[in-house]
């Protein structure tokens, strides 16, 4: 396989991704609509701490697991700077 075809293959899988995160980011509009009715937090500890161990007991190569946990650490501030932007509207 040649570095093209690499690029062909992280393409498709970005694309993949990419309708993940967004499927993923609906689902966080809806937390934020809950929380806006319930005046919840946008910071859960507790659930962050839960996913990213989740996270990290999927990853099957443990080479990985640290690229991959930091990876869900970005969305899931993402997630929270979104959700602190929709409370506020």
């Amino acid at each position: 396989m040649n570095l093209d075809e690499i690029r062909v293959d992280i393409d498709a899988l970005d694309s993949q991704l990419i309708d993940l995160l967004e499927k993923r980011m609906h689902l966080v509009s809806q937390v934020a609509t809950f929380k806006k009715m319930t005046g919840g937090r946008v910071l859960d500890n507790t659930r962050e701490l839960i996913i990213l161990e989740k996270v990290a007991s999927h990853v099957q190569e443990p080479i990985f697991e640290e690229t991959i946990v930091n990876t869900f650490k970005d969305i899931l501030k993402n997630s929270r700077q979104y959700q602190e932007q929709a409370l506020k509207n």
